[in-house]
């Protein structure tokens, strides 16, 4: 009974300490919505643009893009994102800290998005840029056109890898006193000494973020395979003659 009594009471406490910040919390999650958001569709268009000079027969662009690539891969976000708040001021450019984060995610996330473009590029056969180039389209007419619509197929999954980096790696934007749900919860936690509690709450968020944009790059996938709507098509016709025979 004391246990069954002391359960009661914690869900009770929890229950209420959630109604009395629950718009603080709300707001901790916009911002981490945010963030993911920003970074990473920016991340998106810098990365494309990385991966387009990587293939360029322009040699300084290549060499540039590579530059790029190897810095960024391979330095911590946390030590980037503390770069940017705290080194920028010095230099005499002020950011509000959200921004800073995203660009801090922008500019990390962009080389993997950068590497996971210029693979799903090598997969599309050399030949159908030879034939685009044989009836006149230019590097930009065929990356535009033939490379890139083929090489988006391969990219699906990849990107959403990056995307749920950058969700999770938004959480250490909370490094730079931006507050997102991270901060949100430290900051509860340190008043009311519910760990736990507080980041459970984190991690759900997260969790629901990241299977969210999985499952959209599941159905992303799915629609530009080569006959993605029609094996759909197919599949559901299969399933209720099999229920009809059933």
């Amino acid at each position: 009974m004391d246990l069954l009594r002391g359960i009661v009471t914690y869900l009770v406490d929890s229950i209420s300490l959630l109604g009395d910040n629950l718009p603080l919390l709300l707001q901790g999650i916009g911002l981490t919505v945010a963030l993911a958001l920003l970074g990473y569709g920016l991340a998106l268009v810098l990365g494309t643009v990385l991966a387009v000079c990587r293939v360029s027969p322009i040699p300084p662009l290549r060499g540039a893009a590579t530059v790029y690539v190897e810095i960024f891969r391979n330095i911590p976000l946390l030590s980037l994102l503390i770069l940017i708040a705290f080194g920028l001021p010095d230099v005499g450019l002020l950011l509000p800290y959200f921004w800073c984060g995203v660009l801090g995610l922008t500019l990390s996330s962009a080389a993997f998005v950068c590497e996971n473009v210029r693979s799903g590029i090598n997969t599309v056969p050399i030949g159908h840029a030879e034939a685009a180039r044989s009836i006149g389209l230019g590097f930009f007419g065929t990356l535009r056109f033939v490379v890139l619509p083929q090489a988006f197929r391969s990219m699906v999954q990849p990107l959403v890898n990056v995307f749920i980096g950058t969700v999770i790696g938004s959480a250490l934007c909370s490094a730079i006193s931006v507050h997102e749900i991270t901060w949100v919860t430290q900051t509860l936690n340190i008043r009311y000494a519910q760990a736990v509690l507080m980041f459970m709450i984190a991690g759900a968020v997260y969790l629901v973020l990241s299977l969210g944009g999985a499952a959209l790059g599941g159905v992303i996938e799915r629609a530009v395979a080569p006959g993605g709507r029609d094996r759909s098509s197919t599949r559901a016709a299969l399933d209720i003659t099999t229920g009809a025979q059933a």
